[in-house]
């Protein structure tokens, strides 16, 4: 199929009307060339410095699948320190025990089981809000990570068997690196994976406060306004590389290359990947793997305070596509536009399918003990299903069944089940309805603990309305309020978070004794399930 420049830009002309926002910068290449790129908008508001492309972006958790690159190539190729003692990966995974706590030392988890998101750990910038970190507080790696290291004490599901998403799992893969080899990161990645892909200007920023400028990433909206945003927080495996357009047009070229050796390192690490009990699985070496109309791509995006970005490659096609913006619009959907425009893939048609009344309510599905809320949705045949961060369409292929790229989904009365195909899990939740009774009642104010994690919560209020605080290593919070969902089942928001996106919402359900008198809770979000706190 032909793809004519001119097409292109016309394509990338449409996706800067669509998303002007304070700056963007795109690209697409094809067969290892440059059809077209588009830059516009500002790096900095204030100074009205034009946006380059030689501008560098936090290119954010798009930083994971370099840190995968750069493990892969320690294995083939060993530096003298690694090839003097043997075996790499006995080598690696012995250090691997060494950084996680007593409790998890002798698990069995594997560095591959956390490349691939299937560890079983909590994400650690969705615990930070348990620990009492503030939204604008700093955290430092060297400071901060031993700690909540040593507080990971216990895993959310068997690892391998199921996904979700962890930058703890990144964290670790770094250090793992940088034990082993006696290097640091950033001067690994530099000799072994930037330079030889091309990527000059690229480097590693763990310091997110220290970014190279002068771009600036700005949070709001045209609606609201934009106002520069403020970052503190220090990461590393997770996150981390700065780099440009050029940089990722660099990139693309050298995964082109790649792609067409089949000894390449690249080759290995897109091999379909599965979980360990051999079910297909959409996530492997910081890479997520998404199939639309019979198009396989590869990729991931990125996300801080300020920055949006995505990077996506069809290999059999031998076309990627790179979006950058220093603002908060979601650049994984222009990606897509540009996919299917470029390569003519039909747009999903509307149905005429009218919803079931059951639909529409909140659940708790009965194991991973978090809310899931269904509503209406904007679009004719739709509903919205909000469990994992955002909400979720669902389109109906009759009234009491749906499906989505993630997960597909049925509604019987009360009972809406749920199977979330990348994550490998199936839900089975029950609806749950607001009790004048529990609005009434004030026994769940008072204080709760959480050993595990030393954590303890203040729940304050009366009369239905409730605000809770969590203090732990980190400090304490801010007052959080509390939304009241059905028996005895509440939410705490969390629209802003260390890290960005936030988690979102984390569930609360409360437990009682005997007596029917409060006596503890369990509380988690998307990135964070199942801890359990007792009233002190």
């Amino acid at each position: 199929m032909e793809i004519t420049k001119e097409h292109v830009q016309d394509v990338l002309n449409g996706v800067a009307r669509r998303f002007r926002g304070p700056g963007g910068a795109v690209a697409v290449v094809k067969d290892g060339e440059v059809i077209g790129q588009r830059v516009w908008g500002f790096a900095d508001l204030d100074t009205l410095t034009t946006l380059t492309d030689e501008h560098r972006f936090p290119i954010c958790s798009i930083s994971k699948q370099f840190f995968c690159a750069l493990l892969i190539d320690l294995e083939r190729n060993p530096p003298p320190v690694l090839a003097a003692h043997g075996d790499v990966q006995q080598q690696l995974s012995a250090h691997l025990r060494d950084i996680l706590s007593p409790e998890l030392k002798d698990s069995g988890v594997t560095i591959e089981q956390l490349c691939a998101m299937q560890s079983g750990l909590r994400d650690y910038w969705a615990m930070t809000t348990l620990m009492g970190a503030k939204p604008d507080d700093e955290f430092l790696i060297e400071r901060d990570c031993p700690p909540m290291l040593a507080l990971t004490k216990s895993f959310q599901f068997e690892p391998g068997m199921e996904t979700s998403y962890c930058n703890l799992n990144f964290h670790i893969v770094a250090q793992v690196i940088e034990r082993a080899t006696g290097e640091s990161l950033g001067k690994l990645l530099e000799e072994r994976v930037l330079r030889p892909a091309g990527m000059t200007t690229a480097f590693l920023c763990p310091n997110t406060a220290k970014h190279p400028p002068p771009c600036v990433g700005y949070e709001g909206d045209e609606g609201h306004g934009y106002v520069p945003a403020a970052n503190r927080i220090e990461w590393a495996g997770d996150a981390g590389l700065v780099a440009s357009l050029t940089d990722m047009i660099a990139y693309e070229k050298y995964l082109d290359r790649c792609s067409s050796d089949p000894s390449s390192w690249y080759n290995e690490v897109i091999a379909s990947p599965t979980f360990k009990d051999g079910t297909p699985a959409r996530y492997k070496y910081g890479l997520s793997h998404v199939v639309s109309n019979g198009v396989h791509t590869i990729g991931h995006g990125g996300a801080l305070r300020g920055y949006r970005l995505h990077r996506r490659h069809a290999p059999v096609q031998r076309l990627s596509v790179v979006v950058l913006f220093n603002n908060d619009a979601d650049a994984s959907e222009p990606t897509g536009d540009i996919f299917r425009a470029l390569l003519k893939l039909p747009k999903p048609e509307e149905t005429l399918v009218q919803p079931a009344a059951e639909w529409f309510g909140t659940f708790l599905d009965e194991d991973t003990q978090l809310s899931i809320v269904v509503t209406k949705a904007e679009k004719q045949g739709e509903v919205s299903v909000s469990y994992a961060g955002s909400p979720e369409p669902l389109r109906l292929d009759s009234p009491a069944s749906g499906k989505a790229w993630s997960m597909t989904a049925t509604i019987d009365g009360d009972l809406l089940s749920i199977h979330r195909v990348g994550d490998n899990r199936r839900l089975a939740a029950r609806r749950i309805t607001p009790k004048e009774s529990v609005l009434k009642e004030d026994s769940m104010r008072g204080a709760y603990r959480c050993d595990e994690i030393n954590s303890t919560f203040q729940c304050f209020g009366e009369a239905g309305v409730f605000y809770g605080v969590f203090t732990g290593y980190l400090g304490t919070g801010h007052a959080t309020p509390m939304r009241y969902l059905g028996d005895d089942v509440w939410v705490l928001t969390c629209p802003r978070g260390l890290d960005a996106p936030a988690p979102g919402d984390w569930t609360v359900v409360f437990r009682r004794d005997e007596q029917g008198s409060i006596a503890g809770f369990t509380i988690g979000c998307w990135l964070a399930r199942k801890l359990k706190y007792e009233k002190m």
